[in-house]
């Protein structure tokens, strides 16, 4: 019980935090054509911010499920090793089934959290460090969505640009620390640039586009400014 209740304690900041987030999603998804309902439904049973965003700018733009697909295996790949990186701190009773249901929410945040806990991480802790993140990445889609038939329009139109502000706040203190990881920023960027504006690449979609981005400017990144091992000069 009382790792339950250490779990819920860690986990009301990062609970705070999403909310504040999702409601930004909540209204995004709203103004492209989605229902409260569907818009809180695509919340609570994919919890990616990232995901999300770029999932419902495929749907506004009438993208394909394959591009939908694709997009969402390359943005989530990460949470597969985050996952795999978990389970060397996972207690010795966290079966097969209770990891399923851990990998469900292993979010940047949380496991973030689970790895700098004190001491091995129990199935109650994890449970309660998910559990305020999942209701406020939900609640803040659902009074996002709510409030953007309410608010005036100018306020929704200025709540919707914390997306990109959430980007930048990710992408920008790690690219100052790091010249790899700005070099591939600004590749991703040129593709993003010339698929948009030279004629030739016009027939693809946004979609496409975001998969062909994201693949082409890591790969560069690994060729050019590849992570060395420890031990390497």
């Amino acid at each position: 019980m009382n790792e339950f209740k250490n779990g819920l304690k860690d986990g009301i900041p990062i609970a705070l935090g999403y909310f504040a987030v999702s409601f930004s999603f909540g209204i995004l998804a709203i103004k492209g054509g989605l229902s409260v309902f569907q818009a809180v439904l695509t919340s609570v049973t994919n919890v990616t911010s990232a995901g999300q965003f770029a999932g419902l700018q495929i749907i506004i733009a009438g993208g394909t499920i394959l591009e939908v697909i694709l997009t969402q295996l390359i943005i989530n790949l990460r949470y597969g090793l985050m996952s795999l990186s978990l389970t060397q701190k996972l207690a010795d009773d966290v079966g097969i089934w209770k990891r399923l249901i851990i990998a469900f929410a292993n979010t940047d945040e949380i496991f973030a959290v689970a790895m700098g806990y004190f001491k091995e991480v129990t199935f109650p802790y994890m449970l309660g460090l998910q559990i305020l993140p999942i209701l406020g990445w939900g609640g803040g889609t659902f009074a996002g969505a709510v409030a953007s038939g309410l608010l005036p329009k100018s306020v929704c139109s200025a709540l919707s640009l914390a997306l990109y502000g959430m980007f930048v706040a990710i992408v920008v203190p790690v690219a100052k620390k790091s010249k790899s990881v700005l070099f591939v920023v600004c590749v991703a960027a040129l593709f993003s640039i010339l698929l948009y504006y030279v004629p030739i690449f016009h027939f693809i979609s946004t979609g496409i586009s975001i998969v062909i981005c994201t693949v082409a400017a890591a790969a560069i990144g690994a060729i050019v400014a590849p992570v060395k091992k420890k031990g390497e000069e």
